[in-house]
């Protein structure tokens, strides 16, 4: 399971990372590359993202990212194909994150069932609350799979209660409001936080929106067990190519 990966891995290292990567994006052939680099440079788990006309928990780097893949030929179809040789070939988790409509359309108990049959752990779907995703979070028990689902800054207490009852693997912290891609600070603030969250599930704690170096990543250690790194990567890739993926997140470390 996907939770005692995390935990075993804890035990050697204080904080994790993960990844996330817009399938098609720049190519296949360049997110197979990415993969590569990541990998080798130490990641511990990844989120494949299946590009959508309108990621709305996204800001405009990903955004665009989604745009480009889409209008490169990127399919629900490519993206399992594409995801199904690099579970075999990468000896990290992967994980899916999309929209609720992407799910629907494919229907989401084949969605769910082709996710286990090509070895993804699990799957974060940000515009799918627990109380409407009752047939999501059956199947995907049902197959061994993780739903990732996630808090926010302005998630009530006994609401994160209620979240982290119907999540597994872990919960997603998202650092602040608004989308992902803009500058979060790291203070006391969100460490009170990320206190809250603590209280509310024993699940381990992943944090993402806005992580951009090894100074905020040291800054959450002891705090989260995850550190997501989206955006940042994204724009890296843009500017100085596929080549300067590896080094950049090995000096995260």
């Amino acid at each position: 399971m996907l939770e005692s990966y995390i935990k075993t891995r804890l035990g050697e290292k204080k904080i994790l990372l993960m990844t996330h990567i817009v399938l098609g994006y720049p190519s296949f052939e360049d997110s197979y590359k990415i993969i590569a680099e990541m990998v080798k440079g130490g990641v511990d788990l990844m989120e494949l993202q299946i590009p959508f006309s309108e990621p709305i928990a996204d800001g405009p780097v990903i955004l665009h990212a989604n745009q480009e893949a889409l209008e490169g030929g990127s399919t629900v179809k490519k993206c399992f194909d594409f995801a199904d040789k690099v579970t075999r070939e990468f000896d990290i988790p992967f994980l899916f994150m999309s929209y609720y409509n992407i799910l629907f359309k494919y229907k989401v108990d084949r969605f769910v069932n082709k996710m286990a049959e090509i070895g993804i752990k699990g799957a974060i779907v940000p515009d799918l609350p627990p109380e409407e995703g009752n047939k999501y979070i059956d199947t995907m028990v049902e197959k061994n799979l993780n739903p990732i689902f996630i808090f926010s800054p302005t998630t009530t207490s006994t609401r994160m209660k209620y979240i982290a009852s119907h999540g597994k693997g872990f919960i997603y912290c998202v650092a602040r409001k608004g989308v992902t891609g803009a500058d979060t600070t790291f203070t006391n603030q969100l460490d009170d936080y990320l206190g809250y969250c603590r209280k509310a599930t024993d699940l381990p704690l992943a944090l993402g929106f806005g992580v951009k170096n090894k100074a905020d990543i040291d800054f959450l250690k002891g705090k989260a067990d995850i550190a997501v790194l989206g955006s940042q990567t994204i724009r890296l890739i843009k500017k100085e190519g596929v080549q300067a993926v590896g080094e950049f997140i090995k000096s995260l470390r």
